[in-house]
């Protein structure tokens, strides 16, 4: 293989992967950029960092993505499996847990 074929190929690779990046954290991130906001704005907790962060990548166009950019979206995407994967029993309106996704752009009640 020569190396414009080898480099063409490692191109559609990292293509897919940064689409599957996009994907996976668009389907973590269930809070509209408004709610976010709003949520940031009414609720003091740590972590807004990261909400924060979130906001910077939904205002930027896919093109302009960098490379903190992907690392964040899977950070975000990781983290919301994980965490969500530890749902408490019972009411979870106005609980740490939910509390703590939503500050990861994630509202589990949606």
């Amino acid at each position: 293989m020569s190396w414009p074929e080898v480099r063409a190929s490692r191109l559609r690779k990292s293509a897919g992967r940064d689409d599957r990046i996009v994907r996976d954290f668009d389907r973590a991130v269930n809070m509209t950029p408004q709610a976010l906001e709003k949520w940031l704005g009414t609720n003091p907790a740590s972590g807004h960092w990261s909400a924060q962060r979130i906001l910077e990548i939904k205002r930027k166009k896919p093109a302009d993505y960098t490379a903190e950019d992907y690392s964040h979206m899977r950070k975000v995407s990781a983290y919301v499996k994980r965490h969500g994967a530890q749902r408490p029993e019972g009411d979870q309106r106005e609980t740490p847990w939910r509390y703590s996704l939503m500050n990861w752009g994630h509202d589990p009640l949606k």
